[in-house]
């Protein structure tokens, strides 16, 4: 099963067709760190982290995480070995904070982009999250939550990305 972004406003699982935002400045084959872009190609998911203060456990075939305050995803460019993996918060690595105080991250899924040797630099943090307004974002893919909780039973662990 493979998960396609079409273009900056589709996302699309088998016949189910949902409305999506990516990056601020769309899609691109050269992803950099804080380029606002939406990397191009064909990518593994992770699993499906979420807010248990605010959300019951969603039906899915992927491994659920609970997101807890400590936990951040590393964009530091200075620690190639934390770069774009989990991480415990540390006030010296920049990082984006999971448990956020707005709704964005309360389900999210990492794309393994630039993920099994990152490659600093080459960007961090692509996610699958939610969004009420569809503005466009850093470089993630934003669903509306009733979306991504129907993408969520259709997709398995195997289930891949397709960015165009």
């Amino acid at each position: 099963m493979t998960i396609f972004i079409k273009n900056k406003h589709t996302l699309q699982i088998d016949e189910f067709k949902f409305k999506c935002c990516i990056g601020k400045n769309g899609s691109t084959l050269n992803k950099k760190e804080g380029d606002k872009k939406t990397p191009r190609g064909t990518f593994e998911i992770e699993n499906l982290y979420y807010r248990k203060d605010r959300k019951e456990k969603p039906s899915t075939f992927l491994k659920c995480i609970e997101i807890k305050k400590n936990m951040a995803w590393c964009d530091d460019i200075r620690f190639p070995k934390k770069y774009n993996k989990l991480i415990k918060i540390e006030k010296t690595i920049k990082h984006e904070k999971l448990k956020r105080e707005d709704f964005k991250y309360d389900l999210l899924i990492p794309i393994k982009y630039n993920y099994k040797k990152p490659t600093t630099g080459l960007g961090s943090c692509i996610f699958i999250h939610l969004t009420k307004d569809f503005k466009p974002t850093a470089g993630c893919i934003a669903l509306k939550e009733k979306d991504f909780l129907i993408m969520l039973k259709l997709i398995k662990k195997k289930t891949k990305i397709k960015i165009y």
